[in-house]
């Protein structure tokens, strides 16, 4: 039985790595931050965001005491 080969658009590609990164970058650093402006950049970085996590909720920093 042969695997099927996907092949994925170039667009699919860099969502693809784009989920890739937030997933490692919440997994190797303590408090990461995404900056938010409310422009189509940071729409489009808050979208990739819910797309990494989902099911679950975007991990936030916890207050410092």
């Amino acid at each position: 039985m042969t695997t099927p080969h996907y092949e994925l658009s170039h667009l699919d590609a860099l969502e693809a790595e784009a989920v890739h990164i937030f997933r490692e970058v919440a997994a190797e650093f303590e408090r990461p931050v995404l900056l938010f402006s409310g422009g189509k950049d940071s729409i489009v970085m808050l979208h990739l965001a819910q797309k990494a996590f989902w099911p679950a909720r975007i991990p936030r920093a916890s207050a410092r005491s």
